[in-house]
């Protein structure tokens, strides 16, 4: 049973200055991940975009997926998207590897559909892992104060 895990301090003081639907959006998306993949690791990072990645170990390359949030939207990508079978075509983008499912409601998530894709780019994680981690269920930030 998934346990609900706090947002980091350092994420959450900056998730404010979003509006306020995006900020409610990407609680629940955060929970549908943590929920499907509550062994996953949180790697928070500010660049460009507000983003937390969702990985089975404590590194970057490990990730399944992630979540960007801009000024005024965000999206679920996946880093191996290129990899996943998308035969309902719900993928965009045009990276050698990354996709994303565009995101503007809870249904645009919260199906099947998108469960599968999210349990796929987790199998395909685990299978590229080069070691096993000791990393569980744990928030890293990488955000500088």
């Amino acid at each position: 049973m998934y346990r609900l895990r706090k947002i980091h301090p350092d994420f959450l003081y900056l998730l404010e200055f979003k509006e306020q639907k995006v900020i409610d959006l990407f609680k629940d998306l955060r929970v549908y991940i943590l929920e499907i993949y509550p062994d996953s690791n949180e790697i928070l990072y500010h660049t460009h975009a507000l983003t937390t990645v969702f990985s089975i170990s404590d590194k970057l390359a490990d990730a399944f997926c992630m979540l960007p949030i801009y000024t005024n939207h965000l999206n679920l990508g996946f880093n191996k998207g290129t990899l996943l079978k998308d035969p309902n075509k719900l993928l965009t983008g045009t990276g050698n590897l990354i996709r994303h499912v565009p995101v503007d409601n809870p249904k645009d998530y919260r199906n099947k559909k998108v469960k599968d894709l999210i349990k796929s780019a987790v199998d395909i994680a685990i299978a590229d892992m080069d070691k096993p981690t000791k990393s569980i269920g744990k928030t890293i930030s990488k955000i500088k104060k």
